[in-house]
């Protein structure tokens, strides 16, 4: 439970701090244009707040519905749908009375800010903690092939080394991850022979429908995660935390090889070599009919795969002058990678969206333990998830304001108020029934 708490808290700082910054660049043009703000709040008021108080002629407070956050800006047609005062003659404090370009400027400052945000965090966290990966180059022995749809329909095996997605060299395993969603053309080294696999043409519908499931890994020892009730381990006196390294005289270098050469001996009565703790044991197992041991594997963190000395964990530090550049590309790849999978999600035939998530699939991206370079990453990632969305030519979104303003000043001509509101209401329903679907669809298939 405690882990889960700390998940938590995270996303709500995350979010807390994605939000007021970006309100903020709405509000602080509004001022330098001597706009009236009339309301900043983090999170929706509907009804009531949790805490606000008044300074100058803006409201400030805490809503109780944690869906983000906004600013009141008068003479604005908003989320607020203030008919009342929309009907009177227009003032010259109000948004409605200021010149377009400085009306673009204030609709635009909100995800300008998200965008410089998550360049300037992806570039502190590089400067503090730099990137730290276990490169593809180091995988002398390939990589570990889990038992998954899409490395089946592929036909990557455990051991395979992988050089390539479509022409560009693999970094480390988690971006090969990523690039298998959008890749063709797989290139990997075969026992020494190089060769070429098609990707799947679904492969982000297969990844979507099985993304619970791990698909690789790299290949690490026969380290027992777990004992499990009524099997031939628990017999036996097998013990979490213990490593076994042979079964009889075949060496077992790493988890993958285990199952096969205990197979193998099906019906026999072997030996197996156990480590624990600094103690080496032989302890006897039947190999019953269904082959099974009853353990669960131990996944150990890259740092004690490390320690172990099977990789070298790549590092790579950045000065405060070198930080920029680097925090820039890493930005610009996010915001790549996310508008390759936008793309997929809006496309149906892809499946991908089905994996389309809410707030459980934002938080579940953040550590169980207060980890702070990993929660100012993901407050990077959810700062250009922001941008992205917010600039969507959607009505009741910054985009939506953004196409209408632009709209008057190639044409000059101001768009028809009661079109605008009528759109204001189109992209609020859209909106709520996306963000409907997404939950739901967090919280009863995901």
């Amino acid at each position: 439970m405690e882990g889960i708490a700390i998940q938590i808290l995270g996303f709500i700082f995350s979010l807390s701090f994605l939000v007021i910054l970006h309100e903020l660049g709405h509000f602080v043009p509004a001022k330098l244009f001597k706009t009236k703000v009339e309301k900043f709040y983090l999170f929706f008021d509907p009804w009531f707040s949790l805490f606000k108080f008044k300074k100058g002629e803006t409201e400030y407070g805490i809503g109780w519905l944690p869906l983000g956050g906004y600013v009141k800006i008068a003479g604005m047609i908003d989320e607020s749908m203030d008919k009342e005062a929309m009907n009177q003659p227009p003032q010259p404090w109000e948004f409605r009375a200021k010149p377009a370009w400085q009306r673009l400027i204030i609709m635009i400052g909100g995800v300008t800010v998200n965008v410089f945000l998550a360049w300037i965090i992806y570039s502190l966290v590089l400067f503090t903690y730099g990137d730290k990966y276990i490169a593809n180059e180091d995988l002398k022995d390939g990589i570990w092939v889990m038992e998954h749809p899409l490395m089946d329909s592929i036909g990557l095996e455990t051991g395979d080394k992988i050089i390539s997605v479509d022409g560009e060299t693999v970094k480390d395993l988690f971006s090969f991850q990523n690039s298998l969603k959008h890749g063709n053309e797989i290139v990997i080294n075969r026992n020494g022979t190089q060769m070429s696999l098609p990707n799947a043409d679904n492969a982000i519908s297969i990844m979507t429908e099985n993304k619970k499931s791990m698909m690789m890994y790299f290949r690490v020892p026969f380290y027992i995660g777990e004992v499990q009730k009524n099997t031939e381990a628990e017999r036996i006196g097998l013990k979490a935390k213990d490593e076994i390294i042979a079964v009889n005289d075949q060496t077992i270098n790493y988890y993958d090889q285990f199952k096969p050469i205990y197979k193998s001996f099906q019906g026999d009565t072997v030996t197996l070599t156990v480590v624990r703790k600094e103690e080496t044991l032989k302890i006897e197992a039947i190999v019953n009919d269904s082959s099974y041991l009853g353990v669960a594997p131990g996944i150990l963190p890259i740092k004690d795969l490390e320690k172990k000395g099977l990789y070298n964990l790549t590092s790579i530090e950045y000065g405060f002058g070198e930080c920029w550049g680097a925090g820039f590309n890493k930005a610009k790849n996010v915001l790549a990678d996310y508008y390759m999978d936008f793309k997929a999600i809006i496309t149906p035939s892809t499946g991908a969206y089905k994996a389309l998530g809410g707030f459980k699939t934002m938080g579940s991206i953040f550590p169980t333990t207060w980890d702070w370079e990993a929660i100012w990453e993901r407050t990077a990632f959810l700062s250009i998830i922001l941008a992205f969305m917010n600039l969507l030519p959607i009505p009741a979104l910054d985009g939506g304001h953004v196409m209408f303003l632009l709209y008057e000043i190639i044409t000059r001509r101001k768009p028809n108020e009661k079109v605008m509101e009528y759109a204001q209401i189109a992209g609020m329903v859209l909106l709520l029934s996306l963000m409907l679907y997404a939950n739901l669809n967090d919280t009863l298939f995901n």
